[in-house]
């Protein structure tokens, strides 16, 4: 009797959807209250998942699904910092 491997979901807080970790991108809260996008998935702190598109950062900022998951009050040039690093990102 063989069982396969465990895939990790997580959850959109932009759009609400369930999808595979590996296809997601972490937000992260670090120590010093700073936001950033943690590419590797591995970086200290409380996170937050968004899908790979631009679309899902603005529904996020628009419900405010980051600022519930992380916990903070998110000024508006957080947002647009996180949107240049996701186009950074995109390119790659």
């Amino acid at each position: 009797m063989s069982t396969g491997k465990k895939v990790p979901m997580r959850k959109c807080v932009g759009c609400g959807e369930m999808k595979n970790k590996k296809e997601m991108m972490r937000v992260l809260k670090t120590a010093e209250n700073e936001i950033v996008l943690d590419t590797t998935g591995r970086k200290n702190g409380r996170g937050a998942y968004l899908c790979f598109s631009k679309e899902c950062l603005q529904k996020a900022a628009k419900n405010r699904g980051l600022e519930r998951s992380l916990k903070i009050a998110i000024p508006k040039e957080v947002y647009e910092n996180l949107e240049r690093e996701f186009e950074n990102v995109e390119q790659k």
